[in-house]
């Protein structure tokens, strides 16, 4: 991957995750956290908001392939769910909560 489309993702990766390493911490401990997504046993969205918690903790200098392509599934899945709100309140939406798991909270 060229160094330019790299650091392009991770300036992306970075606009999109709005919560802080603590606070994305203390979310996925809730039961709201826990209570969307797909995947049997701990959700896609889960498991992607502990790794999410490791990169937020990365110096950018240590960041590998992996986490990059990590970075790129954040950011199409944060871009993609933006565009699917909810008609009503989106406070205590299954939306909101999900978009949380991945490290964006849309009311902030």
């Amino acid at each position: 991957m060229a160094k330019d489309e790299r650091q392009e993702i991770i300036s992306e990766f970075e606009e999109n995750v709005n919560l802080t390493k603590k606070q994305l911490e203390d979310w996925l401990q809730t039961d709201e956290s826990k209570s969307v997504g797909q995947g049997e046993g701990e959700s896609k969205g889960h498991e992607s908001g502990r790794r999410i918690v490791g990169l937020l903790d990365k110096n950018k200098s240590d960041y590998t392939d992996s986490d990059i392509e990590h970075m790129k599934r954040v950011n199409a899945y944060v871009k993609r769910h933006l565009g699917q709100g909810p008609k009503g309140d989106a406070e205590d939406s299954k939306w909101r909560y999900s978009l949380m798991n991945w490290g964006h909270d849309p009311l902030k």
